[in-house]
C-alpha cells in the first residue's frame, strides 16, 4: 500500500432538492459560508480557483480546483486538484426520495499530498490524515443542511463561528 495515496468516498443525505444541493455545491464560492474547513476561496480563471482548506490538524492546505465536468442532468460535478494535493474529485447528486423532497450525495476523491512535509509524514500519520478528512466531511454535510435550509451554519452546526 502507498501511504501517499488516498482514495475518499462517502455519502450524504440531505432533506433538499437535488436540484438546490447540487447548485450549492456548483458554487464553490460559497463554501467559507458552510463549510468551515474551507477558508478560503480565490478565483484564478473562469473554471478554476485556489481553496484553502484548514481542519483540525495543525496545517493549512492550497489546493487549485479546476472544472473537469459540470453536468447538471446527471448531478455530476468533477474537479481536477493541485497543489498541497494533487488529483480529482468529484460529487455525484441524486433525488433520493419520491416528490424530490431529499436527495444522494455522493462523495469521491483520488488525491496524493503536493506538500512535501505531508509525503514524508504520510506513513506515520496516515491515520490521522484519514481521520482529519472525515471529520471535515462530516462538518461539510451538516453545513451545506443548514445552508440550505437557512440557518447559515457557517459554524458547521457547532453553535459557534469558525472564523
Amino acid at each position: 500500500m502507498d501511504p501517499n495515496h488516498y482514495r475518499f468516498r462517502g455519502v450524504w443525505r440531505l432533506s433538499a432538492p437535488a436540484a438546490a444541493v447540487y447548485a450549492a455545491l456548483e458554487d464553490v464560492r460559497s463554501y467559507p459560508l458552510w463549510w468551515p474547513e474551507i477558508r478560503e476561496v480565490r478565483q484564478t480563471g473562469a473554471e478554476s480557483g485556489d481553496v484553502v482548506i484548514r481542519a483540525l490538524l495543525p496545517y493549512r492546505l492550497v489546493v487549485g480546483l479546476e472544472s473537469r465536468r459540470r453536468d447538471p442532468a446527471a448531478g455530476v460535478l468533477e474537479a481536477v486538484m493541485r497543489g498541497d494535493l494533487d488529483g480529482w474529485s468529484r460529487f455525484t447528486v441524486t433525488a433520493d426520495r419520491p416528490g424530490g423532497a431529499g436527495c444522494r450525495v455522493l462523495f469521491e476523491e483520488d488525491t496524493r499530498p503536493g506538500k512535501p512535509l505531508l509525503r514524508r509524514l504520510a506513513l506515520p500519520l496516515h491515520p490521522l490524515f484519514r481521520a482529519n478528512h472525515a471529520v471535515m466531511m462530516r462538518r461539510g454535510r451538516r453545513g451545506l443542511a443548514g445552508y440550505l435550509a437557512g440557518t447559515g451554519a457557517a459554524d458547521g452546526g457547532r453553535g459557534t463561528a469558525n472564523r
